[in-house]
């Protein structure tokens, strides 16, 4: 911290510490909302971090008309920055807001709270436990021909429910970790549904699209 010609060491010592302390106390107050993301836009990193990290974030709903416009948009791939805070910050606020008592759900994708990146967050009814996972830029690969049904709810359509008849049984599935590790994997049943859900919100479509494509299909 000293870098200055010590002219008075004890005065230049004391002086660096009071600055030393200055700046940790500006960091403890004014951050990490000011810090410098290259995985997302400026606006988006000040919304993630403009409240602390265990506060749920706020679910956009298609009852108004300005998060059904977010919510009809596609999301865009996110850059994996190792270490990269924003993102992580995100990822758990993301988390605490799927798990948050008032929400409780199965999975959630980032568009839901209002970020267009391709992050979602799944849990995992085939493995021990039931475990959450995040998975960043999922891509489904290939679709079964087998269908299964399930009663399908959404967090962004509240009190409301429906059972479709044409998610796939099984799927594979491509994603990057957030170490930045390429995976393939094959999912099944339940879970599978769940994967279809979010990463269908990363696409800017709701699962009351697939519903309405369903009556058209069996329609006379």
């Amino acid at each position: 911290m000293v870098t200055h010609v010590m002219r008075n060491g004890k005065n230049i010592l004391k002086t660096g510490f009071f600055l030393s302390l200055f700046v940790s106390l500006c960091v403890s107050c004014f951050g990490p909302r000011h810090v410098v993301s290259h995985s997302f836009l400026k606006r988006d990193t000040n919304y993630i971090m403009s409240e602390d990290s265990l506060r749920p974030m706020r679910i956009f709903k298609i009852s108004t008309v300005e998060d059904s416009l977010i919510l009809r948009k596609k999301s865009s791939n996110v850059k994996i920055i190792p270490n990269d805070p924003v993102l992580k910050y995100f990822i758990k606020r993301l988390y605490v807001t799927v798990t948050d008592s008032s929400n409780m759900g199965v999975g959630i994708a980032a568009p839901q709270v209002g970020i267009l990146k391709n992050i979602i967050w799944v849990q995992r009814f085939d493995k021990d436990d039931f475990p959450f996972e995040v998975y960043l830029n999922p891509k489904i690969i290939t679709y079964s021909e087998q269908k299964q049904t399930f009663r399908e709810g959404c967090l962004s359509i509240p009190d409301r429910s429906e059972t479709l008849n044409t998610r796939a049984f099984s799927i594979d599935i491509e994603y990057n970790t957030i170490e930045g590790d390429h995976n393939t994997e094959t999912v099944e049943g339940f879970t599978s549904v769940i994967f279809q859900h979010e990463i269908d919100h990363l696409n800017g479509i709701l699962y009351v699209d697939h519903l309405e494509k369903e009556r058209l299909d069996t329609s006379p």
